[in-house]
């Protein structure tokens, strides 16, 4: 089954507003170049509205095809959480997706699966598109339990969501182990986790929804391993870190996956 490929930078706590806006309009200048893909771009939350208005979004399209996504949010609406950023206010600012449950979300700041289960929940409730995160440590895969952790992460994570709601996810899955070390999963080891999370997905609903469910990888992605990665059956795009802090780099990374 064909489906789309997804590329999004997680910026994560980095760049000034200057920077983020610089970076924007370079990635949504050259989107072409990755025909095909959908590009996404998740800065910190403090310059949301400056990446969007970079993108020229209006509401939550963008004439580059460049889309905003939050990194984190809140699973309630509204309300006395301080700090906090509610769906709503994601949608209002033009995101279009949410990350959730990424590795530092859960080993920093004490995110379980339960949480992450509510988050995707409220995303989804907000018309957002959570972008779900899973992944195993590296003393994890070297007891051999990358499977055991990864099916735990995923059943509960995505909890009770009907067949309509999981088509509408997007997970990536990141080996914490390769998550900016420079280390990488070989294009065989994402490829056989990628595909235990189809058939996991498969267990969710159908083997029809999984078949639509976009999987990305994630874990130092760079331009010279990406397209090995691209071509795996099961590997639908990348979720990408430090190499979407520049230009080239992401739009190399996106350019392997619009083959």
């Amino acid at each position: 089954m064909s489906r789309r490929k997804i590329v999004a930078g997680n910026w994560k706590m980095n760049l000034d507003r200057a920077k983020g806006r610089d970076l924007a309009l370079a990635v949504a200048a050259r989107s072409a170049e990755a025909a095909g893909v959908d590009l996404v771009l998740c800065p910190p939350a403090a310059y949301l509205e400056t990446v969007g208005s970079a993108l020229g979004l209006s509401g939550s399209t963008s004439p580059s095809g460049v889309t905003l996504g939050g990194q984190t949010m809140h699973d309630k609406a509204g309300g006395a959480f301080t700090g906090e950023v509610a769906p709503p206010m994601l949608v209002d600012l033009g995101c279009r997706y949410v990350i959730l449950g990424h590795s530092e979300r859960r080993t920093l700041f004490g995110e379980t699966d339960a949480i992450v289960n509510a988050k995707t929940k409220s995303a989804l409730a907000a018309g957002l598109t959570p972008i779900v995160c899973v992944g195993e440590t590296l003393e994890e895969r070297e007891a051999g339990r990358t499977d055991a952790v990864v099916t735990a992460q995923i059943r509960g994570s995505l909890a009770g969501l009907s067949a309509v709601e999981l088509e509408k996810v997007v997970v990536a899955y990141e080996p914490v182990w390769a998550i900016g070390t420079g280390k990488v999963a070989s294009p065989q080891q994402a490829q056989e986790v990628h595909a235990l999370i189809r058939s996991l997905l498969g267990s969710l609903a159908s083997a029809e929804v999984a078949g639509k469910i976009r999987i990305q990888y994630g874990g130092s992605v760079k331009p010279d391993n990406a397209a090995d990665l691209a071509v795996q059956p099961d590997i639908d795009g990348a979720l990408v870190g430090g190499a979407s802090l520049k230009a080239d780099d992401f739009l190399g990374i996106a350019r392997a996956f619009s083959g």
